[in-house]
């Protein structure tokens, strides 16, 4: 496995030099900034994930203020209280993508997250507070208390509500394969655990966080 300065090396000579790279990259919120988002805007990021997987994200986006309104401005009380009467009115509802399973997924997380908030105050603070060096536990505490939210969906959902994440897309998974770090893409519990040890070097290495080293190993392919 490369010193991380090398494949920061790799992805600037890709990319123009190391100042065009810097430009690429973005930065997570601070820790309390993503722990003050509230229920609601992560049920919505939840749901949007959730809806965008193996769809065409431009349909999901044009659709979203539908969902809004179908959703109760994904309100997790609210939502999390939805019955059969519910379930079909969203069914019915054409300002939405009507898949049942999908639906049912994001009832399913608002009474996730209202369990979490009873569990820790809040479930911003929750994801916000859970160490970087294992990152790879929440993952799979997402995958087993949650819905549809594994592998990919719960990556980018953290990401995009801008906690500090790795998002294992096909280039960051082969630079992962490049140095060795697995030889596939990363399913099982010690495929994973590999991958959080060599962000973890990575990390000491550069002083930066998840989201960027993602960033830069995905650039250098």
């Amino acid at each position: 496995m490369r010193h991380f300065d090398e494949i920061h090396a790799i992805a600037a000579t890709r990319k123009g030099g190391p100042e065009a790279l810097e430009m690429l990259l973005s930065t997570p919120l601070p820790t309390d900034q993503v722990a003050a988002q509230p229920a609601d805007r992560w049920l919505s990021c939840m749901a949007e994930c959730i809806f965008q997987a193996g769809f065409n994200w431009k349909v999901i986006e044009a659709k979203w203020p539908g969902f809004e309104a179908a959703f109760d401005g994904f309100d997790p009380i609210r939502v999390g209280f939805y019955h059969d009467e519910d379930m079909d009115r969203l069914l019915s509802d054409t300002g939405i993508v009507r898949n049942g399973q999908k639906i049912a997924a994001v009832i399913e997380n608002a009474r996730f997250l209202n369990e979490l908030t009873a569990e820790h105050g809040s479930a911003g603070a929750f994801f916000a507070n859970w160490p970087d060096a294992d990152f790879v536990g929440l993952l799979e505490l997402l995958s087993k208390r949650g819905s549809r939210l594994g592998g990919a969906t719960g990556q980018r959902m953290l990401r995009w509500m801008g906690r500090n994440a790795f998002v294992l897309s096909t280039d960051v998974t082969a630079r992962l394969v490049a140095e060795g770090v697995v030889d596939k893409a990363p399913s099982s519990k010690r495929d994973m655990a590999a991958v959080q040890a060599a962000f973890n070097t990575w990390s000491a290495q550069s002083g930066r966080g998840l989201t960027q080293i993602s960033q830069i190993l995905a650039f250098s392919v």
